[in-house]
């Protein structure tokens, strides 16, 4: 039975006395059974309370802490000690008055169990890309959302600038404004600013960041003026999503990177990108570079890792390589058998992931 004074501690939504209450108690015996009727009684006036809130959930605090108590009560019944059952709920009590971050996200590092979506592997396995509100997978070539989300809630705060120089339909712009992080995106072509425009402004708006989308070519777009001009000392993260040199032509203008001549001159195009975006980051903010590989005359052109020394040159220093698998591009859906027969005939391997390279400015 409920001890009465932890029960009213529960009803009052007072859970930091309800973790003193329960370190009070000297007796093993008495701290677990005590502790297995919190959780019971969590459970009854809550209901169900095992699934982490999302860290930008709207949830009420009182339950959120309600259910990080909770999730932390199942070590607290599998200790085999006192002295550990202890160190459990202090570790508890210690979340409930103290959030600790690293100073680049906004990750409450004392209840890092609260985020099981963040993905800290990196082998990237997505099966189906994420189609809610205004996300459309029409736009040829755009990645799914789940990479801008995944490293936008990882490197940086609410309120930090995120940079995008290959804008296209605006997924990672329609992202950070669901995480409540400015952001602007430069695109090459007028009609695909418009179409992201429109997609942005049917996205509903529940953080009031500062979204915008301008034409521009981001070879020699002023990335770090632009921000200055929205009242920014800088960006905390920029995601780039260029083309994988001539794999999609975007369009048949010359300035498209789509419709550089050589490889070679698609990554001296990339450094001048990178270079611009260099300029336009805070010191110690961090890109984040989606691409792929290529083949040329039947040879695999490692066209990722050559686009990431080009960005190591630029000045940016290696912090993870990440495999991002695909199961079908639009132009292969549908056609399994066939590629996989050609693949046999001509022995080669079917391109299923890409890569992302996450680098940093010291």
């Amino acid at each position: 039975m409920l001890d009465p004074r932890l029960r009213e501690h529960i009803e009052n939504a007072d859970y930091l006395r309800l973790a003193d209450g329960l370190l009070s108690l000297s007796d093993f015996g008495q701290l677990k059974s005590q502790a297995e009727a919190v959780a019971i009684c969590l459970a009854e006036r809550f209901g169900d309370l095992g699934a982490p809130a999302t860290p930008n959930a709207s949830e009420p605090q009182d339950r959120r802490d309600a259910g990080f108590v909770f999730r932390g009560l199942p070590q607290v019944l599998e200790a085999k000690t006192l002295k550990r059952a202890q160190y459990y709920l202090s570790r508890t009590r210690k979340a409930l008055v103290e959030t600790r971050t690293n100073n680049v996200n906004d990750v409450d590092l004392n209840r890092w169990h609260d985020y099981p979506g963040l993905i800290t592997d990196s082998l990237w396995t997505i099966s189906k890309r994420d189609a809610s509100g205004s996300h459309t997978a029409g736009y040829w070539g755009n990645f799914i959302p789940q990479i801008p989300n995944q490293l936008i809630q990882r490197f940086t705060s609410a309120g930090d600038w995120v940079l995008d120089p290959f804008c296209g339909s605006g997924t990672t712009l329609i992202e950070a404004q669901r995480l409540g992080r400015n952001a602007l995106g430069v695109e090459l072509q007028p009609e695909v600013v418009q179409l992201s425009r429109t997609l942005l402004a049917n996205e509903p708006d529940d953080t009031g960041a500062q979204i915008e989308v301008v034409e521009g070519d981001s070879t020699v777009f002023d990335l770090r003026a632009a921000l200055e001009e929205r009242g920014s000392d800088g960006a905390s993260l920029a995601l780039l999503h260029p083309p994988y040199h001539d794999i999609i032509a975007f369009s048949d203008r010359p300035d498209d990177l789509s419709n550089a001549p050589t490889e070679e001159a698609f990554l001296e195009l990339m450094a001048q990108v990178l270079r611009n975006v260099f300029s336009a980051l805070l010191p110690g903010g961090h890109i984040g570079i989606v691409i792929g590989d290529k083949y040329r005359d039947g040879e695999w052109v490692p066209l990722g890792f050559e686009l990431m020394n080009v960005a190591r040159i630029a000045g940016f220093s290696l912090k993870s390589v990440i495999v991002k698998n695909f199961e079908a591009t639009t132009a292969k859906r549908g056609q399994e058998s066939l590629w996989r027969y050609r693949a046999l005939v001509g022995g080669f391997y079917v391109f299923k992931h890409e890569y992302i390279f996450l680098m940093k400015k010291d």
